[in-house]
């Protein structure tokens, strides 16, 4: 029994040591549309739904968890002109550092090689009492007027 007085779905059972907000993101997340990562609050991913297993070219369950230097140098962020991101400047790692909503254009390479441009709203998850526990990332191709 989970402590919210439900059993979690099976589903969840990996991220079971993780703060109640991130297993309740990842229930929401599972049943989002829209592409969505999860991570906790060092910025290692710890989930993505199926719509964004289309994006990133692979399954999450062929994945599991990502560290943030994992992530770093698999997605290799870049801006609209093709140059790298710094370190700390994709959408989801400011906003976890400055605890804000980001929004941005950027470039990414998925698990599978392929570049893609898609847009970024990137927003922090504050538990009670202002502890940050984690940061979502929604995101979507975007296509060419």
């Amino acid at each position: 029994m989970s402590a919210i007085g439900l059993d979690a779905p099976a589903t969840l059972a990996p991220m079971a040591q993780h703060e109640m907000e991130l297993i309740l993101m990842r229930q929401l997340a599972s049943a989002l549309a829209v592409p969505v990562l999860v991570a906790d609050a060092e910025g290692d991913l710890l989930y993505f739904n199926e719509p964004a297993e289309l994006l990133l070219g692979r399954r999450f369950d062929d994945v599991d968890s990502v560290s943030i230097d994992e992530r770093r140098a698999i997605f290799c962020f870049r801006d609209e002109q093709g140059e790298v991101l710094p370190e700390g400047q994709p959408p989801l790692e400011v906003a976890l550092r400055e605890r804000r909503p980001v929004h941005r254009l950027v470039r990414l390479r998925g698990f599978d090689g392929t570049d893609r441009s898609v847009e970024v709203t990137a927003f922090p998850l504050v538990a009670a009492g202002g502890h940050l526990v984690g940061g979502v990332a929604m995101f979507w191709e975007r296509r060419s007027p």
